[in-house]
Order: C-alpha cells, then structure tokens, then sequence
C-alpha cells in the first residue's frame, strides 16, 4: 500500500503489518475510545485498498461503500417525482404525543394501594347520597420512575471474634440469601444485555459501573457471560428446533471478521471467507431469528436446521436474493427471490437510464403500496395472494411485457448497466412473484437485512468474537437474547 506524501517527497510503501505495530505502540497515548477509532480507521484503509488493488470494485461502488445513500425510496431516486406518483401517495395519520401509559411499564413494581377509609359495600360518604360504594374495574395509577445502577452488589461483614488465649477466631455464618456464588444469575443476564443487547462496548460498560461504585474488570464480564452461555445452550437448540418447522425463512449473510474459529471438518480449507449467516424464521406468527458464523454459507446454515423438520410438513417458503449458495442443496424449499434487490439494479443505473428506471421503480412502487394495504387491513394470507393477484398480478405483466420488448425492439443494450438489470429481472422472474401464486410469500428480503444489519451494526464493532454469538426470539414486542456457540 503506497501513502501520499508531500510533494517532492518519494512515495512510501507501507504494508497493513507495519501500521498496526505502530498502532500498538502509541496505544499508551491513546484513550480506549481513541484508539478503536484509529483502529477500525486503518483496517477501513486496508480494507478499499485491498478492493481497489484486486479490481474488484467501481468508483461508483466505492462511493456507494464510503458514502452510502440514506434512502432509496422512488421520490428521492429520481428526484423529481412525476404528478401521477405524487397523486397516489397515501396520507398517513398524524403521530402521537409519544407519551407512554402505565401499561407501558411492564417492568415496573406493581403495589396496589387500598382506600384508607373506605371498602366495597360501605355507604357513600355523601349524606345526602345514601348510595353505597364498590371497587371498580381500573384503578387509579401513579408512576414514579427512580435512577439505579446496572449491577448491585451487597458486601455481608461477618464478625470475627478471636480468642485471647487459645488464639482460634470464630467468624459469624453469612445469612441464607447471601448463598454461594459471587455473581448471581441476574448480573451475568444485565451484563449480556447491556453487551450484547444495547451493544454498549466492553470498556465503556466497565466504565459505568465503576464511576457507579461497581468496580468489575472487562475479563471478567467476559468471563461471566462465557460462563452462563453454556446454560442456555439448550435454549439455542431449541429455538432451532422450533425455527425448522416455520412457514416462511428469510435467509442471508455477510462477511464478518473473527478473532479466533474453530472450522468445520466438512469446509474445505480452500475456503477462507468467513461469514455471518441470519435466518429469520416465521413460525406461528412469531419471528425466530438465528444467527451462525463461520465458513459455511446461509444456504448450508439453513440445510442444517432444516434436518430438524418434521417430514411430514410441507416444504416452506424461502426468500432470499439470487446468489447461489443462498439455497440449500438439495433444494426443500419454495424459493421467492428479493424485488428489492432486482430494483436496487435499477436504482444503480437511474442517473443514466432516468425515463426507463422511472416506470420500473413507479411500477415496483404501485405493487408495495398494494402490499402495504394488506397489511394494514390485516389480511390473512389467502386474502392478500387474491388482493394481489387481483391488483398487482396486472402491474407485473406490465412490467413483464415493457422488459421483453426492450430486447426485442433492441431499444436496450444487453450488455448496458440497464440491459443488465432487465436480464437480472426476466431471469428470475418466476421466484420474483411466488407472492402473486403462494399465499404468505413476501416481496422482499427486507427482514433479514435489517436483523443482519442490527448484529453487525458500528454499535457493536466486536459482537461475534471467538466464534460466540445470540439467538433472537421475537414475539408480541418482546425480545430475549440466548447467548450460543455457534456451529
């Protein structure tokens, strides 16, 4: 990797090994918080010069990487919407003060106050009433809401009392509730969730709980919460279990980086990548989220947990984009390909195909708002595969149609950034609409992108470290991570 000098000044060749040793060196002079910075800003530089030196990217692409854009919903894609789209966007309702009620709390301390003067069945304390009164159904609420630490410790001084002749001391027994272990169950959960579920960093977490007078080094939260995984092991498996006999499975990965792995005895060790694969299962209207990190790809992460399914359940829908190892050999699943994926193709090429990216992404626009109706009046699935076989089935052969001609009346170059996102949209078009002919396909892989995004998110630079990662499971608003080796 060659640096920039000043000029007149010979260029210098400087290898990622070197800058990393030197990274170590001033780390004395560097804060915790500084020095992550500056490290993750050097493997950022290794990382686009490895791209840019193995041609593997465009400038196009590089920008998209370095300075990704916020949105790519229609309007702000082509930038000047036409009359027809701004007409058809629906007004939503106004939002809310953002004030919780009491229900809200559901971690709050209930204590339920009685009437200090009064019971059901007593008389009315107005004389000229002479009614009598009874409990009714919702009670009055206060909520008070007080500032505590993560982690509570409590330090037990047992009296020791020594003899003066004999010299034997003799120390008073620790009370029931002190019991055996250091660290109760309770603070290994707190530390996980503080971790791992608000991705608060290691130094950071330790940090706070020592300015709060709970001093806990960082090797030993790790060592707490290495230590409670083992015993949610068997909630990993289970929630695998449950996940292979769901109706729909979302799937995808990405590369991660990990400090230490163990490889699989079936990889071949010409396979060097390593990857973060997410399953976001639909089972029972609940969402089931798996994570795996290792050397296998999603498509073989979800042949694994599919060996847990019931033989006799039909095979369920998968979503996912078009790459290949995507898909479980040998394939058991009804396969639905992403349309935000085919339509990112042509969000891609907009600036220099403007008129022809406007009818698709208007097109594709017209077929999520009839999505976005279903969903709003809750739909069963059957109800909604008929709504869009209605509405939507005629806006794809539309779509369908305006495709095959661009290539037939050779308005469209095969070989143009255009021509290649049609011939990406005709080539998978049947996995593109299984929604318009099996009841609860979806549109898009967007579930699975955003838990992926969630895990690897800048918030928690090292969340998959030794090859440990969580276990999401998602239902009614609530969620509960299980900390798991992954396989």
């Amino acid at each position: 990797m060659k640096v920039p000098t000043p000029e007149g000044t010979p260029p210098m060749d400087v290898s990622m090994e070197e800058l990393e040793a030197l990274l170590e060196q001033a780390r004395l002079a560097l804060s915790e918080e500084g020095y992550q910075k500056l490290r993750s800003a050097i493997r950022t530089l290794g990382y686009v010069t490895e791209l840019l030196e193995k041609n593997e990217t465009t400038l196009a692409a590089l920008r998209e990487l370095l300075c990704p854009a916020s949105t790519e919903k229609t309007a702000k894609v082509l930038k000047k919407p036409s009359p027809e789209s701004a007409s058809k966007k629906r007004k939503r309702a106004a939002p809310g003060h953002g004030r919780n009620g009491a229900a809200a709390y559901r971690g709050a301390q209930k204590i339920k106050i009685p009437h200090a003067s009064l019971k059901g069945g007593d008389a009315c304390p107005d004389a000229q009433c002479g009614g009598k009164v009874y409990a009714q159904r919702d009670p009055g609420v206060l909520v008070r809401i007080k500032g505590q630490a993560p982690l509570a410790a409590t330090v037990y001084e047992l009296e020791k009392l020594r003899c003066n002749l004999c010299g034997n001391v003799y120390t008073a027994e620790a009370p029931p509730e002190a019991g055996e272990k250091k660290y109760d169950e309770s603070a290994a959960s707190m530390i996980a969730l503080l971790r791992y579920g608000s991705g608060v960093p290691w130094y950071r977490l330790r940090g706070l709980e020592r300015s709060l007078g709970i001093p806990l080094p960082v090797a030993t939260q790790c060592e707490i919460t290495a230590e409670i995984a083992v015993r949610l092991q068997p909630a990993f498996e289970e929630l695998q279990r449950q996940a292979a006999q769901g109706e729909v499975v979302h799937n995808d990965d990405t590369s991660m980086r990990v400090l230490s792995l163990d490889r699989d005895a079936d990889i071949s060790p010409e396979r060097t990548g390593v990857f973060t694969s997410g399953l976001v299962w639909i089972f029972q209207e609940r969402r089931i989220a798996l994570y795996f990190t290792g050397c296998k790809h999603a498509g073989e992460n979800l042949a694994e947990v599919m060996k847990q399914r019931s033989p006799g359940l039909p095979p369920p829908i998968q979503m996912c984009d078009a790459l290949s190892r995507n898909v479980p050999k040998p394939l058991a699943t009804l396969l639905a390909n992403c349309n935000a994926h085919s339509r990112r193709n042509f969000v891609k090429v907009t600036p220099n195909f403007p008129e022809e990216c406007r009818f698709v992404l208007e097109t594709l626009g017209e077929v999520y708002g009839y999505d976005e109706v279903a969903r709003e009046q809750g739909m069963s699935p059957e109800e909604r595969l008929g709504f869009h076989q209605e509405h939507s089935g005629p806006v794809m052969e539309k779509l369908h149609t305006w495709c095959q001609v661009q290539f037939e009346e050779r308005k469209v170059e095969p070989n143009s950034g255009l021509g290649e996102a049609i011939s990406y949209l005709l080539k998978h078009w049947e996995p593109l609409t299984l929604f318009l002919r099996k009841a609860g396909a979806p549109l898009d892989n967007n579930l699975v992108e955003r838990a992926l995004k969630n895990m690897m998110s800048p918030a928690w630079p090292e969340r998959i470290i030794f090859g440990q990662g969580w276990v999401t499971l998602q239902h009614g608003g609530q969620t509960g991570f299980c900390e798991s080796k992954f396989r």
